[in-house]
């Protein structure tokens, strides 16, 4: 049975000895679902992109197989799903998650794309964990360099 994961705290962490069997879990297709009681979410790295799932999504099972890192976002919990029914409103969140980024990345505009979701997580979390927020990671999520993150925090716009 797929256990729980939890860390308190309000900024990413990178801490291995917690992520490296969350890691495995998904790339072993384990189910779990970011907890919707905390403002939390993950940031799950594949090989071309990243992609966030936030609080209420799945996250594991034939999604993630092609996982190679994930970072932690906020108060940060997983936990596994207690029914049938909890796992279908959880692959719903996830495509809603999906849904949003889809939306974010059509913006043809690299640099608005990066002020939207530095925007959106500021709304999601605080401006303290945001501000820790790799610019990899952000530009992974909405398919820009880094430099071009690193030049918006820069210009302080967001």
């Amino acid at each position: 049975m797929t256990q729980g994961y939890a860390v308190n705290g309000s900024e990413p962490r990178r801490d291995s000895a917690l992520i490296a069997p969350v890691l495995a879990d998904l790339q072993a297709q384990q189910v779990l679902i970011v907890n919707q009681r905390r403002r939390n979410g993950l940031i799950i790295y594949k090989p071309h992109h990243a992609e966030f799932a936030g609080p209420g999504a799945v996250v594991g099972g034939p999604f993630d197989t092609d996982a190679i890192a994930i970072l932690p976002v906020g108060n940060w919990s997983l936990v596994p799903p207690t029914d049938p029914d909890e796992r279908q409103k959880a692959y719903l969140m996830r495509r809603q998650w999906v849904k949003l980024f889809k939306q974010v990345t059509e913006n043809p505009i690299p640099i608005q794309r990066v002020q939207t979701i530095l925007n959106q997580f500021e709304n999601w979390f605080n401006v303290e964990t945001v501000a820790k927020l790799p610019d990899e990671a952000i530009a992974a999520l909405v398919g820009v360099l880094p430099q071009t993150v690193q030049k918006v925090r820069q210009m302080g716009e967001w």
